[in-house]
């Protein structure tokens, strides 16, 4: 586990991205967000059909002489973070067709696993005002691990309770920064070309991070991952080279006033999840279940199972596994939690599940 005080916690760091996170402490970083330069690549000045000149994102930042000049300084930042993350964090990155799959390609060639790709479709995009492509109301992120198989924060079902209880899906229709949220300068233009909604950012850092974890973002632009942290109890840390965005930040972020924190509230995880975990063979040894006892899968008579001394199931065609392959072995492969679907017969021979007799064990333990 790394040292917060070896880090620079809510603190906006000046300076380029690379240089600041070799300088950070190897697996140190719960979450990344980044938001890098899209590389959008404009040749000439947009105009409206009315004549009045398209705000687009022209700045000195998005301009690369190549394809190869983009994936270098891709490949570099990248290969930064996956030093910083933890071996058990995530990492999303945002985009536009103009760079996603470079970056994207970049990422697995590093050896980032991909979880998603999320297409956050905007409710309210520019037109396309040429009126020769469709207009482009989308853009992609990429949701990633460390590598391969590695354990990472996935808040499920406080993802389900922001979607009305329904399993959030992969597309998020969410508008693009307007009216109060848009930071302006004094002059009344955008103080940043490409400031991302608040709405956004909820989403990735409620779903990949719990309170009190460290989330990072290498191109901190106008704040707002560092003013959505704060606003869910989370540590963060900035980098950005732009003086006048820096600027812009810091006021930004030190007028949130985050409610005070109250694990109760705050701490959207499962909380079955943060129960000590139980082996089945300890109802076994604890004499909750017999040795030969029958199970039946989802209370149906014609699926059951005999218990095994060794805690494996039995079923009636001679497949032996737990209590999750033997449930996976009934549903042709799909997956099961076994502690939901096996069912006993109570006293009065009313069919309860085990999940049940998984609880008296930690009742146990907790009164010990």
């Amino acid at each position: 586990m790394s040292d917060l005080s070896a880090l620079p916690l809510d603190r906006i760091i000046a300076g380029d991205c690379v240089e600041a996170l070799d300088a950070l402490p190897a697996r140190s970083v719960d979450l990344i967000f980044a938001d890098p330069p899209y590389n959008l690549q404009l040749r000439q000045t947009l105009y409206r059909p009315n004549m009045t000149q398209v705000d687009a994102v022209n700045d000195a930042w998005d301009q690369f002489a190549s394809f190869a000049e983009y994936d270098a300084f891709s490949r570099a930042w990248l290969d930064a973070c996956r030093r910083v993350l933890k071996d058990n964090g995530s990492i999303w990155v945002i985009g536009s067709y103009h760079n996603i799959f470079r970056v994207g390609a970049i990422m697995q060639d590093l050896g980032f696993w991909i979880l998603n790709d999320i297409a956050w479709i905007k409710t309210n995009p520019m037109p396309n005002f040429r009126g020769v492509r469709f207009t482009n109301a989308h853009e992609t992120l990429i949701w990633a691990t460390k590598a391969q198989g590695a354990r990472y924060t996935f808040n499920h079902h406080a993802m389900k309770a922001l979607n009305d209880d329904l399993q959030m899906r992969s597309d998020w229709h969410l508008p693009i920064c307007s009216g109060s949220e848009r930071i302006r300068g004094e002059n009344g233009e955008k103080a940043h070309s490409t400031q991302k909604p608040e709405a956004l950012l909820y989403r990735v850092i409620q779903s990949s991070s719990n309170p009190g974890d460290v989330v990072l973002d290498p191109f901190f632009g106008s704040g707002t991952t560092g003013a959505v942290a704060k606003r869910l109890h989370r540590r963060w840390i900035g980098i950005e080279r732009d003086a006048g965005y820096i600027q812009v930040a810091q006021t930004r972020i030190d007028a949130v006033t985050p409610e005070p924190y109250d694990a109760a509230v705050f701490d959207v995880r499962d909380k079955k999840r943060l129960q000590p975990r139980i082996a089945f063979g300890t109802l076994l040894e604890q004499g909750l279940l017999q040795p030969g006892q029958s199970l039946w899968f989802r209370r149906d008579e014609a699926r059951a199972a005999r218990v095994k001394p060794d805690g494996k199931l039995r079923l009636a065609d001679g497949f032996e596994g737990s209590i999750h392959q033997a449930g996976r072995h009934l549903m042709a492969g799909s997956p099961c939690n076994g502690w939901d679907h096996w069912y006993f017969a109570a006293d009065g021979g009313q069919l309860r599940p085990i999940d049940d007799l998984r609880q008296v064990v930690r009742s146990r333990l907790q009164n010990e």
